[in-house]
């Protein structure tokens, strides 16, 4: 299954945007499910719902740090190259849907109040957007992987 595909599948299942994306590469990252999930699990929703930096970048960015990021605190040429990574994933998502703000790219959907997950339902799959989201930077990804290298 594509990262893609594995992406938008997991979104539909429940998982939020940043779960989606990040888990959906744990082939590559070699990061388990359920820690994937768990390290993602705040990202949703723009970030604990919000509605900042759009939880499906936020999941590739944590995918970028998996392949490419540094432990090394003084390592300013790795820093330099994987925030252009990152900026080009966020760069690549906004040329794509004119933003990679939570909130703009849900203009006109109700945020629930309070910290409460929306519920699941038929009604909130078919308004919601996040799922060609999750997609599109799970493909963003995939591109930048095919020319990098792991």
């Amino acid at each position: 299954m594509k990262h893609r595909e594995k992406a938008e599948q997991l979104f539909n299942s429940g998982c939020n945007c940043a779960q989606a994306v990040f888990a959906a590469f744990e082939d590559v990252t070699g990061v388990p499910a359920e820690t994937a999930l768990k390290l993602s699990s705040s990202f949703g929703g723009g970030m604990g719902k919000l509605r900042e930096v759009c939880g499906a970048c936020s999941g590739a960015f944590m995918v970028a740090g998996m392949l490419w990021g540094g432990c090394d605190v003084n390592d300013n040429k790795k820093k330099t190259e994987h925030y252009a990574t990152v900026r080009r994933i966020a760069e690549e998502f906004k040329s794509i849907h004119s933003t990679y703000n939570c909130g703009e790219l849900m203009n006109g959907i109700a945020n629930a109040k309070g910290s409460d997950p929306v519920e699941r339902t038929p009604e909130y799959y078919a308004v919601r957007p996040c799922c060609r989201f999750v997609g599109d930077a799970a493909e963003i990804l995939d591109k930048i992987i095919e020319e990098k290298g792991i």
